[in-house]
């Protein structure tokens, strides 16, 4: 089961300014400078995305949502990240 995170906004190169802090200052190119999407094979893997997109989240003007079941998005948001981390934990144990 795989994991899949879009990223929006309404500002240009922002997503690139946010995945270029994240990824250690590589060079991330995107393809379509208002939206971002990455499928993440291990489900775990996105805790810690998810993680640094909240404490930047006041740094960048940047949404994300992710979807673990086909077609069902939710939105991250400061007030729900925390329970999405531990049913990440949850549902995906190993």
């Amino acid at each position: 089961m795989s994991a899949l995170v879009n990223l929006y906004s309404n500002d240009n190169k922002e997503i690139q300014k946010f995945l270029h802090k994240y990824y250690n200052n590589t060079n991330m190119s995107t393809s379509d400078d208002l939206k971002w999407e990455k499928n993440f094979e291990n489900p775990i893997e996105i805790a810690d995305f998810i993680g640094i997109f909240i404490d930047n989240n006041d740094k960048f003007n940047v949404n994300m949502w992710i979807s673990l079941d086909r077609g069902l998005f939710v939105n991250v948001t400061d007030h729900n990240s925390d329970k999405i981390i531990r049913y990440l934990f949850e549902r995906y144990p190993y």
